[in-house]
């Protein structure tokens, strides 16, 4: 079986990213990853993407007037590609409308929280704010509103007492090198799908191994 096309925009160092990719040097594995974007020409990951072979280009959200014709040019470059499902892993720019209605249910997204809960920025403060005792994160297709759209998987992590924010990060991150590559997996095998904002696996709701047991205790 052929395996589907990936494309995946990076703004940094990647490390989702690398997730994504050395899963997919696993011969079963049901993607290929075929092109790296990034906006930033100093990111980390592109130095990734040269050392694994994997093409990459740079497309500099500062060279657009307006943020429509920067995300027309990622798009032209992901089609040229050939490219049938998209990626964000630490993507740090907001796409237009156009670009996710144009990619609806092709473009995925990691969130560093259990979603609903938590969604923007500053989560890890926010969390231990809040006094909550479990977190994670979640990969979702990609809706206009931000940190919306139907869930694909969700991986629990454990918050610890003498938590600061920067621990925290770290196990989540963890949990989200796990989680994204399995996810993926899901939408490009065509056993992900989504029906009436829901998304179904083999036709039935998420199982629930795809929650997957709490990260750091």
């Amino acid at each position: 079986m052929a395996k589907t096309i990936v494309g995946i925009l990076i703004s940094g160092r990647g490390s989702n990213m690398r997730a994504l990719v050395e899963a997919a040097e696993a011969d079963d594995y049901p993607a290929e990853i075929a092109l790296i974007i990034s906006n930033n020409s100093d990111a980390g990951g592109l130095d990734f993407a040269a050392e694994k072979g994997i093409l990459s280009q740079v497309i500099d959200h500062r060279d657009f007037d307006r943020r429509e014709d920067f995300d027309a040019a990622i798009d032209e470059a992901l089609r040229a590609a050939n490219v049938q499902i998209v990626c964000l892993a630490g993507f740090m720019r907001i796409v237009s409308k156009w670009f996710v209605d144009r990619w609806r249910d092709r473009l995925i997204n990691i969130h560093p929280s259990l979603l609903p809960a938590f969604k923007g920025l500053h989560i890890h403060e926010r969390v231990l704010e809040k006094g909550v005792k479990m977190t994670g994160c979640t990969v979702h297709f990609v809706r206009p509103e931000m940190d919306e759209g139907p869930i694909i998987a969700q991986a629990a992590v454990a918050v610890h007492e003498e938590d600061k924010p920067d621990d925290l990060a770290k196990r989540v991150l963890m949990a989200e090198h796990a989680l994204y590559p399995k996810a993926l997996a899901l939408v490009a095998s065509g056993n992900a799908r989504v029906t009436h904002e829901r998304v179904k696996i083999s036709n039935v709701d998420v199982p629930t191994e795809y929650l997957m047991n709490p990260v750091g205790n």
